[in-house]
Protein backbone atom coordinates (compact mmCIF):
# COMPACT_ATOMS: atom_id res chain seq x y z
CA UNK A 1 0.00 0.00 0.00
CA UNK A 2 1.09 3.59 -0.82
CA UNK A 3 1.81 6.45 1.08
CA UNK A 4 -0.99 8.15 -1.24
CA UNK A 5 -4.52 7.71 -0.01
CA UNK A 6 -7.23 7.22 -2.85
CA UNK A 7 -11.19 7.29 -2.56
CA UNK A 8 -13.85 6.14 -5.01
CA UNK A 9 -15.63 9.20 -2.75
CA UNK A 10 -13.05 11.86 -3.95
CA UNK A 11 -10.36 13.35 -6.28
CA UNK A 12 -6.96 14.36 -4.94
CA UNK A 13 -5.70 16.97 -7.03
CA UNK A 14 -1.48 17.89 -6.89
CA UNK A 15 -1.56 21.61 -8.20
CA UNK A 16 1.18 24.04 -8.32
CA UNK A 17 -0.40 27.36 -7.14
CA UNK A 18 1.41 29.27 -9.35
CA UNK A 19 0.55 27.76 -12.50
CA UNK A 20 -2.25 28.82 -14.41
CA UNK A 21 -3.71 25.52 -15.67
CA UNK A 22 -2.96 24.52 -12.12
CA UNK A 23 -5.30 26.90 -10.52
CA UNK A 24 -8.42 26.53 -13.53
CA UNK A 25 -8.14 23.16 -12.84
CA UNK A 26 -8.44 23.36 -9.27
CA UNK A 27 -11.43 26.19 -9.84
CA UNK A 28 -12.93 24.04 -12.79
CA UNK A 29 -13.25 21.23 -10.23
CA UNK A 30 -14.45 23.52 -7.39
CA UNK A 31 -16.88 25.07 -9.72
CA UNK A 32 -18.27 21.31 -10.76
CA UNK A 33 -18.91 20.82 -7.13
CA UNK A 34 -16.11 17.74 -7.09
CA UNK A 35 -14.86 16.44 -3.63
CA UNK A 36 -12.06 17.60 -3.43
CA UNK A 37 -8.67 17.04 -1.47
CA UNK A 38 -6.08 20.04 -2.87
CA UNK A 39 -2.22 19.44 -2.39
CA UNK A 40 -0.52 22.67 -3.49
CA UNK A 41 2.69 20.77 -4.26
CA UNK A 42 4.75 24.42 -3.06
CA UNK A 43 3.20 24.30 0.24
CA UNK A 44 3.32 20.50 0.82
CA UNK A 45 6.66 18.66 -0.25
CA UNK A 46 6.06 15.50 -1.81
CA UNK A 47 7.91 12.84 -0.18
CA UNK A 48 10.25 10.52 -2.75
CA UNK A 49 7.82 7.93 -1.90
CA UNK A 50 4.93 10.07 -3.02
CA UNK A 51 7.17 11.24 -6.37
CA UNK A 52 7.76 7.44 -7.40
CA UNK A 53 3.95 6.78 -6.48
CA UNK A 54 2.60 9.31 -8.90
CA UNK A 55 5.12 8.37 -11.40
CA UNK A 56 4.16 4.40 -10.93
CA UNK A 57 0.18 5.57 -10.95
CA UNK A 58 0.90 7.08 -14.57
CA UNK A 59 2.87 4.06 -15.10
CA UNK A 60 5.82 6.69 -16.26
CA UNK A 61 9.43 6.80 -14.89
CA UNK A 62 10.07 9.51 -12.27
CA UNK A 63 12.13 11.36 -15.10
CA UNK A 64 8.81 11.51 -16.74
CA UNK A 65 7.56 13.48 -14.50
CA UNK A 66 10.00 16.90 -15.63
CA UNK A 67 8.25 19.55 -17.46
CA UNK A 68 11.93 20.22 -18.75
CA UNK A 69 10.01 23.27 -21.15
CA UNK A 70 9.14 24.95 -18.02
CA UNK A 71 11.51 28.24 -17.11
CA UNK A 72 12.64 27.50 -13.72
CA UNK A 73 14.11 24.01 -15.22
CA UNK A 74 15.83 25.79 -18.47
CA UNK A 75 16.84 28.05 -15.85
CA UNK A 76 18.53 25.61 -12.88
CA UNK A 77 19.40 22.03 -15.13
CA UNK A 78 20.73 21.34 -18.30
CA UNK A 79 20.06 17.78 -19.96
CA UNK A 80 21.98 15.27 -17.58
CA UNK A 81 21.15 11.44 -17.51
CA UNK A 82 20.13 11.87 -13.64
CA UNK A 83 19.46 8.63 -11.55
CA UNK A 84 16.00 8.20 -10.39
CA UNK A 85 17.11 9.66 -6.67
CA UNK A 86 18.54 13.06 -8.44
CA UNK A 87 15.51 13.58 -10.22
CA UNK A 88 13.15 12.83 -7.19
CA UNK A 89 15.56 15.50 -5.21
CA UNK A 90 15.14 17.77 -8.43
CA UNK A 91 11.24 17.98 -7.75
CA UNK A 92 11.16 18.46 -4.26
CA UNK A 93 13.93 21.24 -4.32
CA UNK A 94 11.78 22.82 -7.71
CA UNK A 95 8.19 21.71 -7.53
CA UNK A 96 7.18 23.77 -10.29
CA UNK A 97 9.13 21.70 -12.87
CA UNK A 98 6.93 18.91 -11.96
CA UNK A 99 4.34 17.95 -14.50
CA UNK A 100 0.87 18.85 -13.22
CA UNK A 101 -1.88 18.88 -12.09
CA UNK A 102 -1.98 15.49 -11.75
CA UNK A 103 -5.33 13.85 -10.52
CA UNK A 104 -6.42 10.89 -9.11
CA UNK A 105 -9.44 8.86 -7.84
CA UNK A 106 -9.85 5.10 -6.92
CA UNK A 107 -7.45 3.73 -9.33
CA UNK A 108 -7.52 6.00 -11.64
CA UNK A 109 -4.54 8.75 -12.20
CA UNK A 110 -4.41 11.24 -15.06
CA UNK A 111 -2.28 14.46 -15.87
CA UNK A 112 -4.23 17.16 -16.56
CA UNK A 113 -4.19 18.89 -19.72
CA UNK A 114 -6.98 21.09 -19.83
CA UNK A 115 -8.75 21.78 -17.18
CA UNK A 116 -11.86 20.26 -18.19
CA UNK A 117 -9.95 16.53 -17.96
CA UNK A 118 -10.63 16.66 -14.44
CA UNK A 119 -14.37 15.00 -15.32
CA UNK A 120 -12.36 12.08 -16.90
CA UNK A 121 -11.49 11.01 -13.22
Amino acid sequence: MGEIATSNRQVTLFYNSDSPRGEKTLAYAKAKHLKLEEIDMLKTKLTGTQIVELAHKLHLEVTDLINQNHPAYASHFEYHNFSEDDWIKMIQHNPEIMKQPIALKGDKTIIVETPTDILKI
